[in-house]
């Protein structure tokens, strides 16, 4: 459905996306057309402006609309590779909400993010990690040429469906290598045991999801 409303806003958005005094308000609104009914095809105006304000807003959306960015999913991939690490982090959660059996390439882009140079996305990722079904891990491991993260996220399915031996979660938290203790810290979410040990290690990153994990068991 299109929207005059909508379309304005957007029309705003690209106008305005230097002024966080407009630009902020404006996608607020916009997200309420999209919920009421205006096509979230049309964000594709934002994601495609080239005005990286513009399509971090976007990506913003995309990421507030749950299962309703589905039909956007062909846009994903670009947007995980952007430069802007905001634009990543983000749409995260559009493969979260999103992503199924079919979608293997994207959900393996997006765990490719545990090796991003920025923290923030490296924490997002994580976040998917712990949250993501047993089926769109597998379909991303599916899709993965890292070896390493491919056993990994293979390690991560096997933890859902075979006997569940805290000690090899263990050895990953307290090891040297930062992207295993990232998987390490998602297979331990669900125990709370694991997640107050994961709570006291070195590596901040792991330390502070782990923290706010534990506050779900208080």
């Amino acid at each position: 459905m299109q929207t005059q409303a909508g379309d304005d806003l957007i029309g705003t958005i690209l106008t305005h996306s230097a002024d966080d005094d407009v630009l902020g308000p404006a996608a607020n609104d916009l997200l309420d057309e999209f919920f009421t009914g205006y096509s979230v095809e049309n964000l594709g105006r934002l994601l495609h402006s080239g005005d990286d304000k513009a399509v971090q807003t976007g990506a913003w959306l995309l990421s507030e609309l749950g299962d309703l960015a589905g039909p956007l999913m062909a846009e994903v991939p670009e947007l995980l590779a952007h430069p802007l690490p905001r634009v990543r982090f983000y749409t995260i959660d559009a493969v979260l909400m999103n992503g199924d059996a079919q979608d293997g390439p994207i959900i393996a882009q997006t765990l490719t993010l545990t090796r991003d140079p920025d923290e923030a996305v490296r924490w997002k990722v994580l976040g998917f990690l712990a949250t993501a079904s047993t089926e769109q891990l597998s379909a991303g491991a599916a899709c993965l040429e890292d070896v390493q993260l491919k056993e990994l996220t293979e390690w991560l399915v096997r933890l859902e469906t075979e006997e569940f031996d805290p000690r090899d979660v263990l050895v990953r938290l307290e090891g040297n290598d930062r992207v295993a203790r990232l998987f390490a810290a998602a297979a331990a979410a669900g125990d709370a045991d694991l997640l107050a040990h994961a709570a006291t290690v070195e590596d901040e990153e792991v330390r502070s999801f782990a923290q706010g994990q534990l506050e779900h068991f208080q």
